[in-house]
């Protein structure tokens, strides 16, 4: 009867270590495919590193050179920093958004073009993990340039280095909350000129209107406030405090803004993949 018992309770162990192993391979193999498709992400921009990488560096390096030489004579110091400076931060900013979102938009409704989208979502990958390779990848690409950005500022004869992980920390909170937002666009949008319709007409208005080439405090009281309703506004100024020391507005508040932002788009681009909307049409 004991010996009975033994071999039934050897059985039950036997199986339940058979299960765990089972579940132990198959969460490996899904880390596996996390990697493989963050990797296949970053081969993707990396292969044409002369359009997504150099291309975008130059372009915000002309901003740099034209307005760091041609207003820094005349405007010298904002809150007591070098307006070359005081200007690093802002153009940091402006690739990073741009390139955040725009890796992760176009990568992913590429997919839907091509119909691929459709063998990703069979794959054993839940829908956090998936999401995580596509918004880590557009990370990278963007901090990547911010970085080089920076960098290269830096070069050129600027200091901006006050705090640099605060810096940091405000580039990788917004470089996710706009691959985020990349990947809500690319969801919802059913051409090439809805992936556009957003940096063309939301982004790119706010960015430069958020603090990029001067502080809020220049303008004259109206707009001033008007400024304060500018999301943008408090990420550029997250960055400028931790690259130079000042800011327009309070970092608590742009810090909570990110934090949320982050919550919204990242709860709303795992709700739209897990109802398939206008992915599996």
């Amino acid at each position: 009867m004991r010996t009975s018992e033994e071999t039934r309770a050897k059985a039950r162990e036997a199986a339940l270590a058979k299960i765990a192993r089972s579940r132990e391979v198959a969460r490996e193999k899904q880390y596996l495919g996390v990697w493989t498709l963050f990797y296949k992400e970053i081969l993707r921009f990396w292969t044409i590193a002369g359009q997504t990488v150099i291309s975008p560096v130059i372009t915000t390096m002309l901003y740099f050179l034209v307005f760091g030489y041609s207003l820094g004579d005349r405007l010298q110091e904002i809150q007591g920093v070098p307006y070359m400076d005081f200007l690093v931060p802002g153009l940091v900013m402006l690739a990073l958004i741009t390139n955040a979102y725009i890796n992760s938009a176009f990568s992913l409704f590429i997919t839907k073009v091509h119909g691929t989208i459709v063998d990703l979502l069979v794959t054993p990958l839940t829908y956090v993990q998936f999401l995580s390779a596509y918004v880590a990848a557009a990370v990278v690409r963007a901090m990547l340039i911010g970085t080089i950005i920076w960098l290269v500022a830096w070069l050129m004869g600027a200091s901006p280095f006050y705090s640099v992980p605060i810096a940091l920390a405000f580039m990788m909170l917004t470089s996710t909350a706009f691959a985020f937002g990349g990947v809500v666009v690319a969801i919802l949008a059913e051409d090439f000129d809805h992936i556009n319709l957003f940096p063309s007409f939301l982004i790119t208005p706010l960015t430069f209107l958020g603090g990029v080439f001067y502080s809020i405090g220049m303008l004259p009281d109206f707009w001033r406030s008007v400024s304060l309703f500018n999301p943008v506004l408090y990420m550029v100024n997250g960055v400028r405090y931790g690259m130079v020391g000042v800011s327009d507005v309070p970092l608590w508040q742009g810090a909570l803004l990110l934090v949320g932002l982050n919550v919204l788009f990242g709860a709303l681009a795992l709700w739209l993949l897990k109802t398939g909307k206008k992915l599996r049409d």
